[in-house]
């Protein structure tokens, strides 16, 4: 039987007189793959923010196998090119759900970094601004700076959009091996054929979800023409 790491039962979720999610009941799996699926506007982002919990729902229950805080891996949009910090920098911050920003890192911390960027192939650009890095290389360090944190629950939100190849295939092999170590992980995805490969599938439709399972069993050429 698959362990369940978050479950969620009759969640609602939004913002001021606009409603989000709505009665939404479902699993996320530990040692596994989620994606979640849906048309723009469907509540994926809500729904990582909730799992995050930086979004509270306004009813319903999450309940946690764990108590370790989740990773929130945002989209490298969302992060400005003027901010004047290397990659290194960048990914230590993943440390300091452990340390506080102001205490030096441990030898430990330090290896955890290291061992985090060499896992997304950015060791290399370790000395370099974020601004100065492409787009594929700065979303490879936010979700090394993800890693940083050793979580038990990752959530990434459209990781490998607008991406080449290279980076799309580089985040979402690591996406697999960190399930593989026991890790829950949750991404947002337009990417039908990234979603296909996950284990698992969440697919909403204006805040409802439609149907969740095994990738085959949810993303059926029926659902999907009915979805768009």
């Amino acid at each position: 039987m698959t362990t369940c790491e978050v479950s969620l039962r009759n969640v609602a979720a939004g913002y001021a007189r606009r409603p989000v999610l709505r009665q939404l009941t479902a699993s996320i799996p530990t040692s596994a793959t989620t994606a979640v699926v849906g048309p723009n506007g469907s509540g994926k982002s809500t729904l990582l923010s909730v799992l995050a919990g930086v979004h509270p729902p306004t009813a319903g229950t999450i309940e946690r196998r764990r108590s370790s805080r989740p990773c929130f891996v945002v989209q490298r949009s969302a992060v400005s090119d003027t901010l004047p910090l290397t990659v290194r920098e960048t990914v230590s911050m993943g440390r300091w759900a452990h340390r506080g920003p102001w205490r030096r890192l441990t030898a430990e911390d330090r290896g955890v970094v290291d061992h985090s960027m060499g896992r997304l192939g950015v060791r290399e650009l370790a000395s370099r601004q974020l601004g100065e890095l492409s787009g594929g290389q700065r979303q490879r360090v936010l979700v090394a700076q993800g890693l940083a944190q050793e979580a038990d629950l990752i959530l990434l939100d459209e990781p490998t959009t607008g991406l080449d190849v290279a980076a799309r295939e580089s985040i979402a092999s690591v996406m697999r091996d960190v399930a593989a170590d026991g890790m829950a992980v949750v991404h947002a995805t337009h990417d039908l054929a990234a979603a296909k490969e996950s284990d698992h599938c969440l697919l909403l439709v204006d805040g409802r979800l439609i149907g969740e399972g095994k990738p085959r069993d949810v993303l059926t050429d029926s659902a999907l023409r009915e979805v768009w």
